[in-house]
């Protein structure tokens, strides 16, 4: 990761727009096997529903971010890196940020993201558990992973 990149606190809602934009293009460059209704569902539901009820770390450099994670209770809800920088280890000095600082330990991780997968597997995390569904319930199967310690 560059030096001229930090890792911060969200400023909140005023800077969801931006997180939302993040999401759609790591989703767009990674969720290939999502259904375009159940993207669009997620979407309109992020900045609403969903990032008001976690704590958010953004990855920025000059002020804009490109990058964040969400957590809560030592679980990583979300991490998204801006697809137009991934491979530059943003989304690695992400997850070491909330390790340390949130005690996250573990991830929900959609098996048909294998790079995803892969990601977490060389930060650590092992297979513990599986879900047919997601969380709403939707057809995308969930891989439970924990922190090696």
């Amino acid at each position: 990761m560059r030096d001229d990149v930090s890792i911060r606190e969200t400023l909140g809602p005023a800077e969801y727009p931006r997180l939302v934009s993040i999401w759609r293009s790591a989703v767009d460059a990674t969720h290939d096997f999502l259904d375009d209704d159940h993207k669009a569902d997620i979407e309109r539901r992020l900045a609403a529903e969903y990032l008001p009820h976690l704590r958010v770390i953004v990855a920025e450099r000059d002020g804009c971010p490109f990058g964040f994670a969400a957590t809560a209770s030592g679980k990583l809800e979300m991490l998204f890196v801006d697809a137009e920088r991934r491979g530059e280890g943003i989304g690695t000095a992400l997850l070491g940020y909330v390790i340390k600082a949130h005690d996250v330990t573990v991830v929900d991780v959609n098996e048909q993201n294998p790079q995803a997968t892969g990601f977490y597997f060389r930060c650590g995390f092992e297979v513990v558990g599986r879900s047919e569904v997601d969380d709403e319930g939707r057809p995308y199967p969930l891989l439970r992973m924990v922190l090696a310690r």
